[in-house]
């Protein structure tokens, strides 16, 4: 890999390819203490995204300003089904910081 390769900022996804990177916002009581103390947002994301792909999914879809974003794989649980163990599917998380000014309402996106 070069090294202008690595420094590169921006998304190389097409505009269909960077609406599919967003799955749905994370809406629990850890992603709603970090909106109301952090100003951050809380979405699931597909898992081969990086973190250039999410900022310029969520400018794309919600014209807002990003600052940061932080990504997390989640693991899946193991679980038992009767004799027979299974394994929850891996997720991945991002938690992405807004520019001051900068808001997401989900309240006007619901169908």
């Amino acid at each position: 890999m070069s090294v202008s390769n690595r420094n590169n900022n921006s998304s190389t996804l097409s505009q269909d390819q960077l609406y599919q990177v967003l799955v749905g916002p994370v809406v629990t009581e850890k992603s709603t203490l970090a909106a109301e103390n952090h100003d951050q947002v809380v979405f699931q994301v597909a898992t081969s995204a990086n973190r250039h792909d999410v900022k310029a999914a969520v400018e794309l879809a919600f014209d807002v300003e990003v600052e940061s974003v932080k990504i997390l794989n989640v693991k899946g649980k193991t679980k038992r089904f009767g004799q027979s163990l299974g394994k929850r599917v891996d997720r991945k998380k991002a938690y992405i910081r807004l520019k001051e000014g900068s808001d997401i309402d989900f309240a006007e996106f619901q169908a």
